[in-house]
């Protein structure tokens, strides 16, 4: 993917401050992006967009919370009036949160579903008031997880929301494709992330269960990610690209 990819484009990348998040807001801004990147830790989302701005790109954090409409809101505001444009938006930010589906709490659910399914809904309403204004329309993607295909201990609440998020982007096919706003979903596996690194056996338990040998890196991720909202795929839309080194196809469990 060449450099110029993304000159004069605008995006807006949630639950980036670290991660897949951040190396795609990175990704985007030194292939000539304009990035908003955002995230709810206020002094995270300023490093980052730092560390950035220091690689030559253009960054500027938005911290808050991505379920937040007003948060929402300003985001959308900030990336038109520096502008004029939005033309991509990736609702990257989602939260985990583990437990055994006969002991899981209405307070654990719904702050699932706030953040995974409310805030990514959300944000796309907002993003496309905005790009069905503009001729070329935009590009809007959602993360989703390999947890949305094949069950995962213990991420019942979880893997649901992400299944949800697919059939949203089919859904939304139908009504935002009249003003060329293309929707699709990328579902990552086992990923080499600082969280991820905290667990010692990370990293040699998917590279044991994983076909192609490891897991992926925040890079494959955000490739795949850059294609998905880049000129050459404007005539995909309502799509999962599953990015798992091949785990789905055979999906061993990391407990066994």
């Amino acid at each position: 993917m060449g450099s110029t990819n993304f000159l004069g484009k605008t995006a807006i990348v949630t639950g980036a401050g670290q991660g897949i998040g951040f190396e795609i807001c990175r990704q985007l801004a030194l292939r000539g992006a304009r990035v908003i990147l955002n995230d709810i830790d206020n002094k995270l989302a300023e490093s980052a967009a730092a560390s950035i701005t220091k690689e030559g790109g253009r960054c500027t954090a938005i911290a808050g919370d991505s379920a937040d409409l007003q948060v929402i809101q300003l985001m959308v505001q900030e990336a038109v009036a520096q502008s004029g444009r939005l033309n991509i938006v990736i609702a990257n930010a989602g939260i985990t949160l583990f437990g055994d589906f006969l002991s899981y709490t209405p307070e654990s659910f719904y702050k699932v579903l706030q953040v995974n399914l409310g805030g990514s809904f959300f944000l796309a309403q907002q993003a496309a008031l905005h790009m069905m204004q503009s001729p070329e329309g935009g590009s809007i993607l959602f993360m989703s997880s390999v947890t949305g295909h094949q069950a995962h201990k213990n991420l019942a609440a979880y893997g649901m929301t992400k299944a949800a998020l697919e059939m949203l982007a089919k859904n939304l096919v139908i009504e935002l494709s009249p003003y060329k706003i293309n929707l699709n979903c990328i579902a990552p596996g086992a990923t080499l992330t600082e969280r991820t690194l905290d667990d010692p056996g990370y990293e040699k338990t998917w590279s044991t269960i994983t076909p192609l040998g490891r897991p992926a890196t925040t890079l494959d991720i955000a490739e795949a990610a850059l294609f998905l909202v880049s000129p050459q795929a404007s005539h995909i839309t309502g799509q999962t690209l599953v990015i798992d080194g091949g785990w789905t196809s055979v999906s061993p469990s990391p407990y066994e």
